[in-house]
């Protein structure tokens, strides 16, 4: 490496939660400036993954300190890099978890990671998942790295990269719940637990040949739909699931679903549209624009000041509706897919 500091790459699963600790609070204080997120469940879920010396990836470890990890998660025959995460070794205290003066150099440098320390935790992730038989599709959205951090790293391995932004609008003043204007086949309703099946459906129509359907292969089947959803609603994938702020768009008759918003809070101040689809034979009647107000609203009555939502740079429809709605860009991130090539 550039700092002449050597570092050790050694197996995830050798490594109990309490020796990333540090490492996990000093990401989470990034997530919480960065992006307003609140890491803490999303840790503490990965830390009891990691008692279980069970989840694949690679640790970085540099003067007897623990400085970086990478980890990934099998789906059949994907594989999708989950995270990858260093500081330099100086920030670091084995007891306090952050040095002295860290504090100070995370709030000036926007807790940059050590950039070189996690392309070494990625090539050895790439080496072992593109040298696995089983493994034929590698995916990864790394949303707290800035678009372009390690995307150079990515390409020499075989990836395609999509860029992708994170907007946000900002809820002030007095926000009131618009007044429905549908089609009169159509009824609108909050989400249900029993919408899960029909919702699948829904998500996997909504994408075919779409950008998105790319990045993430689970948009492709109404079962690999139904992964996702119960990613983001049963298990906290996104934040904690709102019932009260995700609404559905149904069909009078066949009570099929045509449109569908669902959202999540991700700290007290701030919710995310985890997923908003509208089928595409009842496009370019509002009910997007509509469900997006619906949803400001219903966040602005559980005291959210800010939404935020990601969405492909290639979806530039999606882009002009959401600054139509007042929604800015304030972050971009990379997707990352490799497919193994059949011969």
């Amino acid at each position: 490496m550039a700092s002449g500091v050597s570092i050790e790459v050694l197996d995830l699963r050798h490594f109990a939660a309490p020796l990333l600790r540090p490492l996990l609070e000093a990401e989470g204080d990034l997530w919480r400036r960065r992006l307003h997120w609140d890491y803490r469940t999303s840790a503490k879920l990965l830390m009891q993954y990691l008692d279980s010396h069970m989840l694949p990836g690679y640790v970085a470890m540099e003067a007897g300190q623990v400085t970086g990890y990478a980890f990934c998660v099998y789906e059949e025959s994907k594989a999708v890099i989950g995270d990858v995460f260093a500081l330099s070794g100086r920030q670091i205290d084995p007891v306090s978890g952050l040095s002295s003066n860290s504090e100070d150099r995370l709030f000036e440098s926007e807790a940059q990671p050590a950039r070189e320390t996690e392309e070494t935790l990625l090539k050895h992730l790439f080496e072992t998942l593109q040298n696995s038989p089983h493994v034929d599709r590698i995916e990864s959205q790394l949303l707290l790295h800035p678009s372009d951090s390690h995307a150079s790293c990515f390409r020499r391995a075989g990836f395609e990269m999509y860029r992708r932004l994170f907007m946000v609008q900002q809820l002030s003043g007095v926000w009131n719940m618009p007044r429905p204007v549908l089609p009169p086949d159509l009824d609108l309703r909050a989400w249900r637990d029993d919408d899960m099946n029909a919702a699948g459906r829904l998500i996997a129509n909504a994408y075919g040949g779409h950008p998105d359907s790319l990045i993430n292969n689970q948009y492709r089947s109404a079962t690999g739909s139904l992964r996702f959803l119960h990613n983001i609603v049963r298990y906290s994938g996104c934040g904690t699931f709102s019932p009260q702020v995700s609404h559905v768009v149904c069909e009078r008759a066949s009570r099929e679903l045509v449109a569908l918003v669902l959202g999540s809070r991700v700290s007290t101040q701030s919710g995310h549209i985890t997923q908003l689809c509208v089928r595409p034979g009842y496009r370019r009647k509002g009910l997007a624009r509509l469900l997006l107000s619906i949803a400001a609203t219903c966040f602005f009555r559980q005291g959210v000041t800010e939404i935020s939502l990601t969405v492909t740079e290639a979806n530039v429809n999606a882009i002009d509706l959401y600054r139509q709605e007042g929604y800015e860009c304030v972050h971009t991130f990379d997707a990352a897919v490799w497919e193994r090539c059949s011969s």
